[in-house]
């Protein structure tokens, strides 16, 4: 994730300028998934970030988190993103095929993706914010994960929002 600027002012005629010292290729790419409960009664998120580009190591990295977190069968919904669907991945999940069951989103439907609208809350929690460094950036962020995280409202809306059917 990158800082989203929404608003800004500047003078009539003048484009509005944001400095910061972080270069387009400084970012902070995450993982995450909502963890829901058989009857909706808990929903949960986890999150993992790196600020590095992702590839199957990190995928597969947060698939054992997910194993380790979650006694029991679980069921992945997700889409159909190139590291999800590299090789060393699809090894990995047919390893892990008594506990995982995984489902794709169609393609190009991220607004059925309830981690998405996940995603929409942590933007616009940092929105209009120009860290100075990857420090800033990366505080910024998770207060914006942390504020979706402890917000069972706010959970219960992503997934919501996604239209899908949840019973």
């Amino acid at each position: 994730m990158v800082s989203p600027l929404k608003r800004s002012w500047s003078p009539r005629g003048q484009t509005p300028i944001a400095r910061t010292s972080l270069n387009h290729h400084q970012r902070l790419n995450l993982f995450g998934a909502l963890l829901v409960s058989p009857c909706m009664r808990r929903v949960r998120l986890t999150v993992y970030s790196y600020q590095c580009s992702l590839g199957s190591v990190h995928a597969i990295a947060f698939l054992n988190h997910l194993l380790r977190l979650i006694p029991g069968q679980i069921v992945l919904v997700w889409d159909n993103h190139k590291i999800h669907a590299c090789p060393q991945t699809q090894e990995f999940i047919g390893k892990h095929r008594h506990r995982l069951h995984v489902y794709h989103f169609p393609t190009y439907a991220p607004e059925l993706n309830p981690v998405e609208f996940v995603w929409t809350q942590v933007s616009e929690h940092h929105a209009g914010f120009a860290p100075h460094n990857m420090k800033e950036l990366c505080q910024r962020i998770r207060s914006g994960v942390s504020r979706t995280r402890i917000s069972k409202k706010r959970l219960l809306v992503c997934l919501k929002s996604s239209g899908l059917s949840w019973k």
